[in-house]
């Protein structure tokens, strides 16, 4: 996939590839504490190093077709993004993810880029369940899945350890069937 529009805000989808890496570090910088307050990713792309890293990690993974990540950008600028943090087309089930900076959140960015993503994985790849794990007090994150039409499937309690606490975890997910009803 190449640049895909989100709509008529100038906003649009492309990937998140390696070549990236010092635009996104800037934005990871623009938007480090809003980002970590949920997800470890700044804590991860520190520097241009780390970042490079990151991102050449899920170039490997989309060439091994067990992950995938793609930016959000707005006015030209990077500003959140959306992923598969994994994929198993063998087993048909994918797990989702997301983040934005402050300047890109309210705007339903994620939730456009969330169904681009989940079309493709359903419709292209064949893949049956996708996953939507998110951390129990991420409010906005939950209300995505829910725009999604995902179903709650329960609480890991306690089962991710950030910053000091252990938080509990919410697992959100659709079906390929339902999803095809609702889209």
């Amino acid at each position: 996939m190449y640049a895909r529009s989100l709509g008529d805000d100038g906003a649009e989808l492309r990937p998140l590839d390696p070549w990236l890496a010092e635009e996104f570090l800037a934005h990871m910088d623009r938007g480090r504490e809003f980002i970590g307050q949920h997800i470890a990713l700044p804590d991860v792309v520190t520097d241009l190093a780390s970042s490079r890293a990151f991102l050449q990690a899920y170039a490997d993974k989309a060439a091994a077709d067990t992950a995938r990540i793609y930016g959000i950008w707005t006015d030209g600028t990077l500003v959140g993004g959306v992923l598969f943090r994994t994929m198993d087309v063998r087993l048909g089930t994918a797990e989702a993810g997301c983040w934005l900076e402050p300047s890109a959140a309210g705007k339903g960015l994620v939730t456009r880029a969330a169904r681009v993503i989940i079309d493709w994985a359903i419709g292209e790849r064949g893949v049956h369940r996708v996953e939507w794990l998110v951390a129990a007090a991420n409010e906005p994150s939950i209300a995505v899945a829910r725009r999604l039409g995902m179903t709650k499937d329960g609480v890991l309690r306690e089962s991710y350890p950030y910053r000091g606490k252990r938080h509990d975890m919410e697992v959100w997910s659709v079906l390929a069937p339902e999803w095809r009803r609702e889209s």
